[in-house]
């Protein structure tokens, strides 16, 4: 489905991501390794063991990212121009290998762009929860969507 475009976005409009996806150790491991990244607590299981966690835990920048990249099939795919930034970004709960999370994005608001007539800034909030329902990561997200391109008469 192609993205929605600004005029769609209206507050309190909620999408659901319509799939899951169970992260892997390899999923950590390799974000971990692509952002040269060597924190112990995301990949030593013998340190990790000794922690409150008693497990590795997946890492949050990968858990963001997987979150909002959920939500861009049915969203913002193709509408979007660019991302202007990330606010109040928490990780409530914390993330395994195993787990299976769902996304769900609201758009808390929408307003034309001043300097850009083809263009609105939307805020999304992103939503990750795991298989119990529990909601493991939250993100404010501004972006710069396209408008629907106004159509001429062919007369």
């Amino acid at each position: 489905m192609a993205g929605l475009y600004f005029e769609e976005l209206h507050e309190g409009r909620v999408i659901d991501a319509e799939w899951t996806r169970t992260i892997t150790e390899s999923d950590n491991v390799l974000f971990c390794g692509m952002t040269m990244n060597v924190q112990k607590l995301h990949l030593d299981a013998h340190f990790a063991a000794t922690t409150e966690f008693g497990r590795p835990l997946v890492n949050s920048l990968f858990t963001l990212g997987l979150m909002i990249g959920m939500s861009v099939h049915n969203s913002t795919q193709g509408t979007t121009i660019a991302n202007l930034g990330m606010r109040d970004t928490r990780f409530p709960a914390p993330v395994f290998a195993g787990d299976t999370l769902r996304v769900q994005t609201t758009v808390i608001s929408a307003r034309p762009s001043a300097s850009r007539p083809d263009a609105g800034i939307v805020i999304f909030r992103h939503e990750a929860f795991n298989q119990d329902g529990k909601m493991v990561a939250v993100c404010e997200r501004s972006a710069l969507m396209r408008r629907r391109p106004v159509v001429e008469d062919a007369l």
